[in-house]
């Protein structure tokens, strides 16, 4: 008996912990599952639920009224790939399920909507460009029968929102015609977390701005005054100034891009910890181009009330989706 109620009283634990990264009260729109191919982090910026303005081209040419919505972004299937849905104050309804196959590299996102029933679904294709756009193509004939595309567009995503435009354009994207706007920037619903977890997004981003741009005060100063980090295969480095000179041993290589993909940001007062992917380009002396990504674990500490990291940790791993 006392068997049975131990087997009870575990089974949801085991399958919490088996689908842990299913939308939950603490994660109400999912979390990325590690196992997942590094590519369904394009969409992490548009995870959560936007206040929208949509407008759609009449038959005349002009634009119609905007008709506000929400859009709303949750990973699903134990977080390999992306829902999401919009909620149209005029009725009606649309959804995609979004996956990335590693065997072609590329989006495929299949569309469905309310009212209209589609027996079988429509396929978006594309990718996230190096301008941190992501677009997506159908083929799609032209009124006239001209062959083209329908063409989506993803654009300015950040913590703020986003914006999003559907176009036609011809085989060669010469001729381009916009049929669907929506802009969902300065719209993010957000409570007292989100709005910290955007400080340290923020933060991260300076950071990365300033290793490419070469600037090691800025660098300095985003670490608190003890702060300490753990690179590879030497002794920790304390404060400020000694982690200044280990970042400016890498002065001589160029790098072209970097960012900070974080999984996880959970808070304890005022400390946060912070762990996820990070990935990059660079130019090394010989002109050669090298592509990196690796982990990372953050540990955050409020300073004069700015999120400044005071431990970190990180360590290049391979990517075997990529050649």
């Amino acid at each position: 008996m006392k068997n049975l109620f131990l087997l009870v009283f575990l089974f949801p634990i085991v399958l919490c912990a088996q689908y842990q990264y299913e939308p939950s009260q603490e994660h109400p729109y999912g979390l990325p599952n590690p196992a997942a191919p590094s590519e369904l982090l394009d969409f992490a910026p548009l995870i959560g639920e936007c206040q929208c303005l949509s407008q759609v081209r009449k038959p005349d040419q002009s634009w119609a009224e905007p008709v506000k919505m929400i859009w709303r972004f949750k990973y699903i299937m134990n977080g390999m790939a992306i829902q999401d849905e919009t909620l149209k104050e005029d009725g009606t309804y649309s959804g995609s399920i979004r996956q990335f196959s590693q065997d072609s590299t590329r989006w495929y996102v299949h569309y469905y909507s309310y009212p209209s029933v589609a027996t079988s679904l429509p396929v978006w294709e594309g990718n996230k460009k190096e301008d941190d756009k992501i677009i997506l193509y159908r083929e799609q004939k032209a009124p006239n029968g001209t062959e083209g595309f329908f063409r989506i567009t993803f654009s300015e995503m950040d913590g703020d929102g986003f914006k999003w435009i559907g176009e036609w354009v011809d085989k060669s994207e010469s001729f381009v015609y916009p049929t669907w706007k929506i802009d969902c920037s300065n719209s993010k619903f957000e409570n007292s977390f989100d709005k910290e977890k955007r400080k340290i997004i923020a933060a991260t981003k300076v950071f990365s701005k300033a290793y490419m741009n070469g600037d090691f005060e800025t660098i300095a100063n985003s670490y608190t005054k003890d702060a300490k980090i753990f690179p590879n295969n030497t002794d920790i480095i304390s404060g400020r100034e000694a982690i200044k000179e280990r970042w400016m041993l890498g002065a001589g290589t160029k790098i072209l891009h970097h960012e900070l993909l974080p999984l996880e940001i959970k808070f304890f007062g005022n400390y946060a910890h912070d762990y996820g992917y990070y990935q990059g380009k660079s130019e090394n002396k010989d002109g050669s181009i090298a592509n990196w990504r690796g982990k990372y674990v953050v540990i955050w500490k409020k300073e004069d009330g700015e999120w400044k990291m005071y431990l970190d940790i990180w360590n290049r791993i391979q990517d075997q989706t990529r050649p």
